[in-house]
């Protein structure tokens, strides 16, 4: 794998594969901490099915994307755990404002009740243990992709 400043596509297709991983890692637990709180059926509703299972697919895909990304993002210091972590836990915390606080209650307000939309940025006990996922994901995330790219470069 090139360590070049101009990464090729095939290291940018491989640092987002890693992310993805890492993502769906991060994404089953976190997933697993939603079941525990039944928010899963609350997730497929964002498809119009209110279902546990579509929740935790949903969710999944939502986890290898927002892994991809990191990937992208942090894959040139992913070898230092110390950072990853860091920038991991940041990261989860991003998202849980973007997704949890923003973008769920907007598209809830769409595909299930139109009062969500008064749910933006409205933080109470849900929204609280939301976070403490959110930065779940987001250290476990990062873990994995410390251990992938370790693994990528030995």
């Amino acid at each position: 794998m090139s360590t070049t400043a101009h990464p090729t596509k095939s290291d940018l297709v491989s640092r987002a594969g890693s992310g993805a991983v890492a993502g769906i890692v991060g994404g089953v637990v976190f997933g697993m901490l939603m079941a525990m709180m039944d928010m899963l059926p609350m997730i497929g509703m964002l498809v119009g099915v209110e279902n546990a299972v579509v929740g935790f697919l949903v969710h999944l895909v939502n986890s290898a994307v927002i892994g991809a990304v990191f990937g992208l993002l942090a894959w040139n210091f992913a070898g230092k755990i110390g950072p990853v972590l860091g920038a991991g836990m940041v990261y989860g915390v991003i998202w849980w404002v973007l997704g949890a606080l923003i973008l769920m209650p907007l598209w809830l307000s769409v595909t299930a009740d139109p009062m969500m939309r008064d749910m933006v940025f409205v933080v109470e006990t849900d929204q609280w243990m939301s976070l403490m996922g959110h930065a779940i994901f987001g250290l476990i995330t990062a873990a994995v992709l410390y251990g992938l790219r370790r693994r990528a470069h030995s």
